[in-house]
């Protein structure tokens, strides 16, 4: 799957805003880096894509529902409106501030992945992209317009895991790469075969760029060098499937 493997940060992308052109200025960084290869695979924050495509939102201008103030308690209702707002449903809460939701994309999170996180100010809240998937076409697409290479794309961003302490980045949108390695039918090196092992490879690949990226690096983006998934999957694929679901 992989031969020697590079993440290589890429650094000096400025503050975003709605109408930047993100792939250009991903390009342009990658030049400074290492370049880009065919094969490569650039991940992308998700806060970089949402800044870009105007996926924000201001206290300011939230009125919160009845609902959102009943949850609030000692918290700012009109966030928990947006949480609400960007929910399918509510999994679990722990008062005063965790919320544990189920977006409309079908990701159970954090606060429905309403962050404040790099935002311009405690005021300002970023969401998360309408379409992730849509998103890594367009960065991909505009990306081999302007390079002229063939890359895979992941938007990724920090998810908690129920039964492990910490975050780890995964893939919400995947463009031009398999997100998943099924092993169903290969044996291991006793020969055993093996029957239901599937590896969420696109989520590996997010995580090793998050080493290079962080949330306090100031780098929203790296390239992912070496590794040899080449495919048309999407990030959807990555979800459990309601009827595999055993903590629903």
């Amino acid at each position: 799957m992989s031969g020697e493997l590079r993440v290589i940060p890429l650094r000096g992308l400025p503050e975003l805003d709605e109408g930047d052109d993100l792939g250009a200025l991903l390009v342009e960084s990658a030049k400074n880096a290492a370049g880009l290869e065919t094969g490569d695979i650039v991940v992308v924050a998700q806060k970089a894509v949402s800044k870009v495509e105007g996926r924000v939102r201001h206290l300011d201008q939230i009125e919160p529902s009845d609902r959102a103030r009943e949850l609030a308690g000692d918290d700012d209702a009109r966030r928990i409106e947006v949480i609400l707002q960007e929910s399918r449903r509510i999994v679990r809460m722990r008062p005063p501030t965790l919320i544990i939701a189920e977006t409309r994309h079908g990701y159970v999170c954090a606060s429905a992945g309403v962050d404040q996180s790099n935002a311009k100010g405690p005021s300002t809240l970023i969401l998360l992209p309408l379409d992730s998937d849509a998103s890594a076409r367009l960065l991909r697409s505009r990306i081999r317009e302007l390079s002229g290479v063939d890359v895979g794309v992941i938007v990724s961003d920090s998810f908690g895991r129920p039964f492990r302490r910490g975050t780890t980045d995964v893939a919400l949108g995947v463009a031009g790469l398999s997100p998943l390695l099924d092993l169903e039918g290969r044996r291991d090196s006793t020969g055993y075969e093996l029957h239901a092992t599937e590896i969420a490879v696109a989520d590996e690949i997010a995580g090793a760029a998050e080493l290079v990226m962080g949330k306090t690096e100031g780098i929203p983006a790296a390239v992912v060098r070496g590794v040899d998934v080449p495919g048309d999957g999407s990030g959807q694929d990555l979800l459990m499937p309601s009827e595999r679901d055993l903590f629903r």
